[in-house]
């Protein structure tokens, strides 16, 4: 849990790499084209899972959360507060990503705020530093929250460099949500070495491109983003908790 890219090469990697499943998470894509995607790269070999990882709050102040197990659709750019009220009445499982890292992330008041609907705390993820490691177990620890790591794969390679075993067996989306929602025990693991390091710098350097070229293609040449809560899928269902 999670990556952000799903193709033919991905799912090659990840078979590879000896995984049983990924949770699929990418960035401004709604959920029903989400699961479509996931059911048709899924086989019997490898599950992948749908999820969102959503934008809370505005520009300046995101906070990212990943939800697993909805049912129902959720735009991006809601406040922290309603995005979590839905995630709650939706029973998804709850997980944070990246804590207090950069801007993009939910710091430790947050996380105590919500700690009902929260279920995991990512403690390893390749965009870290080191320092920014040792501080999401820190954080982890003093919530008192399962902790869970992932890829978080931008890039084909970094796909399988970071995972979490759970002990039990999970064979669906429904098993990946119970387990995480039970707190089931689990085991995280990350590669070692020279090319682990440098795989875990070059996803960190893509964030210059996805906040550079990227966002402006996205945000000023493209128009409204698919999963912008003013957009007609939505049929105005959060305008009472919308941002902008």
């Amino acid at each position: 849990m999670h990556v952000k890219i799903l193709d033919e090469a991905v799912v090659e990697r990840a078979k590879a790499r000896g995984l049983d499943a990924l949770v699929y998470a990418p960035h401004f894509m709604r959920l029903p084209e989400i699961r479509e995607r996931a059911r048709r790269f899924s086989d019997e070999d490898l599950l992948v899972v749908p999820a969102r990882e959503l934008f809370t709050g505005d520009w300046r102040r995101r906070k990212h959360v990943l939800a697993v197990g909805l049912e129902d659709p959720v735009p991006d750019f809601l406040t922290l507060e309603g995005t979590m009220a839905e995630l709650g009445r939706q029973d998804a499982a709850v997980l944070v990503p990246h804590p207090e890292f950069l801007s993009v992330s939910l710091d430790r008041e947050a996380i105590r705020e919500y700690t009902d609907v929260i279920d995991a705390v990512e403690i390893y993820n390749p965009k870290h530093w080191s320092w920014q490691n040792r501080r999401a177990k820190e954080i982890a620890r003093e919530v008192d929250k399962p902790a869970f790591t992932s890829s978080y794969a931008h890039l084909r390679r970094t796909v399988g460099e970071a995972w979490t075993t759970f002990h039990d067996p999970v064979e669906s989306e429904a098993d990946v949500v119970d387990a995480v929602k039970r707190g089931a025990s689990r085991t995280i693991q990350r590669r070692e070495g020279l090319r682990h390091r440098l795989r875990c710098k070059l996803e960190f350097a893509h964030l210059g491109w996805e906040n550079t070229w990227k966002k402006f293609d996205r945000v000023y040449l493209q128009g409204t983003e698919p999963t912008h809560p003013g957009h007609i899928a939505y049929g105005g269902a959060f305008d009472d908790v919308r941002l902008y």
